[in-house]
This record gives C-alpha cells, sequence and structure tokens, in this order.
C-alpha cells in the first residue's frame, strides 16, 4: 500500500496516530491542574513504565491537552534529564521563558518581575549560562542564593507559584527520564514541590520514568509517598492494542484481516512501540487491502531486524563487556524475568554481593531494574529475547 499514507510512526516520542488505553490518566492530570489553579491541595504525578509504553508521547499530549483545556490557564516547561546532566542548567532557560509569558499577563507583572530576580540570583549563584541568554533584572538579595540547590530550588518554585497564582492559572513542570537526577537534584525537587503544596501554591510537577524512580524518591525524601501518585503506564489491554492498529488503517480507507491482527497482537504483547513498528512494517509491505496474515509474518521479520539495529543494538552498545556478560546471563535464564539475583550469580560463578557494583551500574544505565527485593529485570521488552537471537558469551 501506499507508503507515504502510512498511518503509523514508530519513534521515540512519536505521537501515535491513535493515542488509546490513556483516559483514565488525562482526566486525573486535568483534574490536579484545575485544583491546583483554585488554590486546593493536589498531588503531583510520576508516570512509571518500561521503555516503549508511551510515557513521552503520554508527557507531550499531557502539556497539549493541558494548554489547550478551556476554562484553564497553563505556564509549562518540559525538559528531560539527561544522564549525568545538570538539572539546575536544565532548568534555567525553560524557567526564563515561563516567567517571560507570566510578565505578560497584567496581573502578574509584579509577581512575574519578583520571580525573574530570584532566577537571577539562581543563575548567579549557580553560574549558570544557556548561550546569550540574561536577565534584565537585578538580583534579588537573600533569595534562590544560597548555594544549596534543595533551599534555592525552592525559593524559585514559590516565586513561580505566586507569579502563576496572580495570573489565575497554574504552573506545571513536566521532566522526562527522571531516573537519570542524582539523588541531591531528585531530593531538591521533592523539597521545592512539598514548599509549594505546604503553601497551596498552583505548582504541579508531572514526571515520567523508569520503574526504579518510585524507589529512588521514596530514598530521597520519605514523604515522596505522599506527594506524588505513581499511576503505572503499562502496555494496552487487548481492546485498546487492537484500536491502536485498526483505527488508523481504517481511517485511511484500508483494512486488515482478523488473523493479520491477531498475530501482530500476540507478539507485540501491547507495547505502543512495538505496535507502532509492527503497524509500520505491515502497511509497506501489503501490496493490497486488507493486510494479511503474510503480510504480519513478514512484517514480524522486518520489524525484529530493525528493532535489533536500533532500539535494542544501542541499549547493549552502552554497557561494558562485564555488564554484558551480566545481561547474558539474565538471557540465559527462562523466560522474560524477573531473575533471582542468585540465579543469576550462579550463571556467572560469582557470588552475589561480589555483582552489586555491576548491577547497580546497569540499574543506573537504565537497562535493568528490581521490581523486588532480590529480583532483577529488564526495563526494555523484549530485550531477553534479543539477546537470545543474537547469542551468548564473553565479547573481545
Amino acid at each position: 500500500m501506499d507508503a507515504i499514507r502510512n498511518p503509523f510512526a514508530p519513534g521515540a516520542g512519536a505521537p501515535p496516530p491513535e493515542l488509546v488505553g490513556r483516559d483514565s490518566i488525562l482526566k486525573d492530570v486535568d483534574i490536579a491542574l484545575r485544583r491546583a489553579a483554585l488554590g486546593r491541595p493536589s498531588q503531583s504525578y510520576m508516570m512509571l513504565g518500561l521503555r516503549g509504553t508511551g510515557k513521552t508521547v503520554l508527557l507531550n499530549q499531557i502539556v497539549k491537552t493541558a494548554e489547550t483545556a478551556a476554562g484553564l490557564s497553563v505556564w509549562s516547561a518540559k525538559i528531560e534529564a539527561p544522564e549525568g546532566g545538570d538539572l539546575a542548567k536544565q532548568l534555567y532557560p525553560k524557567l526564563t521563558q515561563v516567567l517571560r509569558r507570566l510578565s505578560a499577563v497584567e496581573a502578574a507583572k509584579a509577581a512575574a518581575h519578583a520571580g525573574m530576580r530570584a532566577l537571577r540570583s539562581f543563575a548567579a549563584t549557580l553560574n549558570l549560562e544557556y548561550g546569550g541568554l540574561s536577565l534584565s533584572v537585578d538580583p534579588e538579595l537573600g533569595t534562590a542564593d544560597s548555594g544549596d540547590l534543595a533551599m534555592d530550588l525552592s525559593d524559585l518554585f514559590v516565586a513561580l507559584g505566586r507569579s502563576a497564582k496572580a495570573a489565575g492559572g497554574v504552573f506545571v513542570l513536566l521532566i522526562d527520564e527522571v531516573q537519570y537526577l542524582n539523588l541531591d537534584e531528585l531530593s531538591a525537587l521533592i523539597t521545592a514541590l512539598h514548599e509549594c503544596a505546604q503553601k497551596t501554591l498552583p505548582v504541579v510537577f508531572i514526571g515520567a520514568g523508569l520503574p526504579q524512580v518510585a524507589g529512588l524518591a521514596g530514598d530521597a525524601k520519605s514523604y515522596a509517598e505522599r506527594l506524588f501518585q505513581y499511576p503505572p503506564i503499562g502496555p494496552l489491554p487487548e481492546p485498546e492494542a487492537r484500536r491502536a492498529l485498526v483505527d488508523p488503517i481504517v481511517e485511511e480507507g484500508e483494512a486488515i484481516e482478523a488473523p493479520a491482527l491477531e498475530s501482530i497482537i500476540s507478539v507485540t504483547k501491547g507495547y505502543p512501540y512495538f505496535l507502532q513498528e509492527w503497524g509500520y512494517h505491515a502497511w509497506n509491505i501489503s501490496q493490497n487491502s486488507p493486510i494479511s496474515v503474510r503480510d504480519a509474518e513478514q512484517a514480524s521479520i522486518a520489524a525484529l531486524k530493525r528493532l535489533d539495529n536500533g532500539f535494542f543494538k544501542v541499549r547493549m552498545d552502552r554497557l561494558t563487556i562485564s555488564e554484558r556478560d551480566y545481561v547474558y546471563a539474565m538471557a540465559s535464564l527462562p523466560g522474560d524475568g524477573p531473575y533471582r539475583s542468585g540465579d543469576i550469580a550462579s550463571v556467572l560463578g560469582k557470588k552475589t554481593n561480589s555483582l552489586g557494583p555491576r548491577r547497580s551500574s546497569i540499574i543506573k544505565k537504565g537497562m535493568i531494574y528490581s521490581p523486588d527485593h532480590g529480583d532483577t529485570a529488564f526495563t526494555v521488552p523484549g530485550f531477553a529475547d534479543y539477546l537470545r537471537r543474537t547469542g551468548y558469551g564473553t565479547e573481545e
């Protein structure tokens, strides 16, 4: 069929043609933002899920929905926490943009000006620069200038919250890949949000990260469990997975045979990214509508080849030789996991305790996580099968 009309969009954060199965979280966030705008207590959100479940797409949709919602004024800033990055440096240009937009609201001019002065203090204290970006205001002495990230970020968020309140709206901070924040940054972020919550300021945080983020947040601050809701973002249930495939095809005036649909649903297991990959290849391979079982089978070959050369390989390439041995050992065990740490150690001929640093390093790289004490699982769906397809052994 016509590749130009192919409705499927596999890619990191690329919006799917049909966002399904996420209505409840979108509704809950909308309620939270509206409550915050009215000065009523509202929890922030930390969305947790494996790779390929559509967390980034959902974050982007939350921004789009919130900023166009009737009767709601939203000023948002979205960043992606880079591995080994600097949270303050990432926030500086985004918060500058937010405060400049707020300063255009007549009722918020004074509060936004105070916020800019606080941001200027924050930037000067931490020696933050971003290209030619600068604020033409004097720093606010004694505000956001202690050099302690938790204290200064709290001052800054309070100033932003007061500005948003004066403007009759809500400030929303969205951070993707939260697991890459270091403990001090995560602790400072939680402290700042807690300060705003205590002052009932309209500040809401929406984060997305791998499953280990809940534990990291709890380690950073014990009250994090009460500050956030932790909605799981997992594979789509079968009815929604069907819609994600069928609706875009039908909207283009084409069709897919029931056995072909069943084949794709079975192999993708409802993971949104995989549904897009299989749908994309099935469409391009099919010569005529409807998409057949043979088309679906050929799509599996093409999709796996592309995943092996991209989605999976780039993650494997980030591991050291000893770390690769560890994940190979995981994949040598039966099933998709979780795997017991003791069983992994047995495969490697090592004591469990001796593998702790290696395991921690792989967790920090976002490749594995611990769903329960003594258990280890891959953060990337299908990664064990990938390793089995590509072979085992120490790589020289």
